[in-house]
């Protein structure tokens, strides 16, 4: 996260020892509203399993209401980012939209809170996945992928990149939300359906 995230006190100064501090409470934050929720977790039990004082972690969030959403983002940028890695990773690949795809469901386990929300097990902040700083930056990122591939003349010139992008990362969260509601074992066979859709959309007609 950015020192000008919304969530941090702004009187808190990030040293190195305060960004380490805030580090270890956001990912004990995230295994424990991952494993138990956030009606059943408190701020103390995130702030023991972090290894600080009951009250250090509101020098770093306000309340546990913007603790649970800081992890929340935090865990759902680090999941994202893996499917954005390969969007940027060689410009000569055909296939990274099936590669993102597989590539963050076959994350998830790693996520223990992205997929408690995707789950819908928060309903409180079911709606709010849709607006994870991090999914805006997939979309940002396979528009971008998309126009160039427009301009290198492999994607058709008639479609709208930043509206074809928004669908494919639709179309990811739908599965992402299946997967973890059905099993793996449920939807890996669509996945080379929906590759299918989405090559039809965008290939040039040969």
């Amino acid at each position: 996260m950015t020192t000008d995230d919304p969530t941090r006190d702004p009187d808190t100064p990030l040293t190195s020892k305060g960004a380490r501090t805030r580090r270890s409470i956001l990912d004990a934050a995230i295994v424990r509203f991952g494993r138990d929720g956030y009606r059943a977790t408190s701020v103390a039990d995130v702030a023991r399993d972090a290894g600080v004082g009951g009250t250090v972690a509101y020098a770093y969030f306000p309340n546990k209401e913007a603790l649970f959403l800081a992890a929340a983002d935090e865990d759902a940028a680090e999941l994202v980012a893996k499917g954005l890695s390969i969007v940027f990773d060689d410009p000569q690949r055909v296939d990274w939209f099936a590669r993102v795809m597989s590539t963050l469901v076959g994350s998830l386990d790693d996520h223990p809170l992205a997929r408690r929300l995707l789950a819908g097990l928060e309903p409180d902040v079911t709606q709010r996945v849709l607006e994870i700083p991090a999914l805006a930056e997939l979309r940002k990122a396979c528009t971008e992928r998309l126009r160039a591939e427009q301009l290198g003349g492999s994607v058709r010139r008639d479609i709208d990149p930043a509206q074809i992008a928004n669908g494919m990362v639709m179309v990811i969260l739908s599965l992402l939300r299946s997967t973890v509601q059905l099993g793996l074992e449920a939807t890996a066979p669509y996945a080379t359906d929906i590759t299918a859709v989405f090559s039809a959309a965008i290939d040039i007609p040969r």
